[in-house]
């Protein structure tokens, strides 16, 4: 793989948003003697540099066809990049607190593009299922959709699990659990009575716009023919007078 150092040692110290940084001991390859680096991790790039300020990196871990995971070191806190093949090069990292170790094995664990394709997948296979909930109307409840958690099978410490509720940051909104939030109205006229058992009220006559020619006659034309808001008027003081009734009742308490 070739890389160009220029641009790799712009793109390492400009000003675009670092997905992690922070100072990590590294083992050397030749002698096992730990260093204090700062590592600065963009995308599925992790750079390393002498000191904070340096303006060029010592080098470049290209995240992809690798795992990480802990490991046993004579340093606290460490774990391990390791990648594919026999003469691959494993690299031996340690945090200086347990949350740093946990946050580095987080943010290294999900910034291959591997990782990034199995988390799109899986995403475009929930939309997928959620269209087709919502497309069945009557015939599957669009309720009854709920988002799946990655399927994603690797070890805690390889890979760390995906929240089951997806946070409100990158675009990316939050999933309402309350039963019966994510309830659609229903709107297609199937099933005439609502969950307490009483009748639906009818629906309401489309609306449709009157041009030049027939507005002028609209209103007399919903006067000559006031049937629609009779029966309306009948229907609904019927409903009227039956609350009342039961409202009666309970006022009257148990004979």
């Amino acid at each position: 793989m070739k890389l160009n150092e220029r641009s790799l040692a712009f793109y390492a110290t400009c000003d675009s948003p670092a997905d992690n940084a922070g100072f990590l001991y590294k083992r050397g390859e030749r002698h096992t003697a730990y260093h204090r680096r700062w590592f600065v991790l963009k995308g599925n790039m992790l750079f390393y540099f002498e000191e904070r300020e340096s303006r060029e990196p010592v080098g470049v871990i290209v995240l992809e066809g690798c795992t990480v995971e802990l490991c046993d070191s004579a340093e606290e806190f460490a774990f391990a990049i390791r990648f594919g093949g026999a003469k691959s090069r494993t690299y031996v990292l340690a945090a200086e607190s347990q949350a740093a170790m946990e946050s580095w094995v987080k943010s290294l664990s999900r910034a291959s593009f591997d990782y990034m394709r199995l988390v799109v997948r899986e995403l475009e296979k929930q939309l997928e299922e959620m269209r087709w909930g919502l497309a069945g109307g009557c015939r599957g409840s669009p309720s009854s959709w709920k988002p799946k958690p990655l399927g994603l099978e690797r070890s805690p410490e390889r890979l760390p699990a995906l929240p089951t509720v997806l946070p409100k940051e990158n675009s990316c909104a939050v999933w309402n659990n309350t039963p019966g939030a994510n309830r659609l109205p229903d709107t297609s006229g199937c099933g005439g009575h609502d969950g307490e058992g009483n009748p639906r009220p009818p629906p309401l006559p489309p609306r449709r716009r009157a041009s030049s020619s027939e507005s002028g006659s609209a209103g007399a034309a919903a006067a000559e023919n006031p049937s629609t808001f009779c029966r309306l008027h009948e229907w609904y003081g019927q409903e009227v007078a039956r609350l009342r009734q039961v409202w009666l009742e309970r006022l009257r308490g148990p004979g």
